[in-house]
């Protein structure tokens, strides 16, 4: 899709020796080229091959991808501070269904995920999803962090996205895996790094009542939280839940992951997620099928805490955002499309 780009794929042997003598390579290039390095991590020494083209060729573009985020592996021995911009590509979103991808059937994109293939295949193919998981094993996993206890990490992958969307139990996870609650921890860290699997942190303002520890875990695509749990079609009672993760998706493709949280006190009142804005203040959104589902309770409990900040009723079928009372409490009901942006 981008125009005269030189594409050099990593996983290939003559590429790994090309780019054996970076200096040599890279001079080589004609001034104001793009070179497209896929799979970086498969060289042996990725981070240097990245800061020379950075310090030396600055009039050269590099897009450096890969199958895990770059920090994944002790390969990067250098962090590029300065020299590079990370861009995180999240499953299809929902607002970009209907337009470059065609569909706007909402519950095949809950069933089938927003992965490019799975989304446009015509049926849904367990055998592909199982296939994937494999591959991130044996690709991301063992290659990059050393994972030995196959059937213990993928045990425990699995069970994170047949939970998806609930609180993190690392004692009730470490019964379930026979892994120590140590190990536990370690894998799920491995597996937020890779991407496959996202923490959401409680927020808390320091007051009691709240809590302030147990983060919820999002599997990263509504599509392998579907295979897991073993459905072929969406029910009703399903589509709620699936939701959070596409709002999600939206959410962290607009805003950093350090501040968007979710909110719960001890009396069981929660927010689906709330969202840290300049100033002090904070807006919360609330993830509904239909706007009509809202209550203001919960809401109404976090803003008695934190009065600061704008309230949203996130929608799949709002094309454009527009204003309801609940309980007297004004609340702006958008589609993802409709979410505010980072200065709004």
């Amino acid at each position: 899709m981008l125009p005269d780009i030189t594409y050099c794929n990593c996983d290939l042997p003559s590429t790994v020796r090309a780019l054996d003598d970076p200096e040599l390579f890279l001079g080589g290039q004609r001034r104001g080229a793009v070179l497209a390095l896929d799979e970086v991590h498969r060289l042996p020494d990725p981070s240097l091959t990245l800061k020379i083209a950075a310090d030396e060729y600055p009039h050269l573009r590099i897009l450096a991808t890969g199958s895990s985020t770059l920090a994944a592996t002790g390969k990067f021995r250098d962090s590029l501070t300065g020299r590079k911009h990370a861009v995180h590509l999240c499953p299809v979103l929902w607002e970009e269904c209907t337009g470059a991808f065609g569909i706007a059937d909402f519950d095949r994109r809950l069933l089938h995920g927003g992965l490019p293939e799975a989304l446009l295949a015509e049926s849904k193919s367990p055998n592909a999803f199982a296939e994937w998981i494999d591959s991130f094993y044996a690709r991301d996993v063992l290659e990059l962090f050393s994972v030995r206890n196959r059937q213990g990490f993928l045990g425990l992958f699995r069970l994170l996205m047949r939970w998806s969307g609930g609180q993190v139990d690392y004692s009730r996870l470490s019964r379930l895996t026979e892994m120590s609650r140590v190990t536990v921890k370690s894998y799920v860290e491995a597996l937020q790094i890779a991407h496959a699997v996202h923490l959401v942190r409680p927020f808390r303002g320091g007051g009691g009542g709240e809590i302030v520890s147990r983060p919820k875990c999002y599997a990263f695509d509504t599509g392998f939280v579907t295979f897991e749990r073993g459905w072929n079609r969406i029910r009703e009672d399903d589509r709620g839940l699936l939701w959070e993760h596409l709002v999600l998706d939206s959410l962290r493709f607009r805003h950093l992951d350090d501040h968007i949280f979710y909110w719960r006190d001890k009396s069981g009142r929660e927010v689906d997620f709330v969202v840290r804005r300049p100033e002090g203040r904070v807006d919360t959104f609330e993830c509904k099928i239909d706007p009509d589902e809202a209550s203001p309770a919960p809401v109404a409990a976090f803003r008695r805490r934190y009065p600061h900040g704008r309230d949203y009723v996130v929608v799949p079928g709002a094309r454009e955002p527009y204003r309801i009372l609940r309980g007297r409490r004004p609340f702006t009901v958008c589609g993802t499309s409709g979410l505010p942006g980072p200065q709004r």
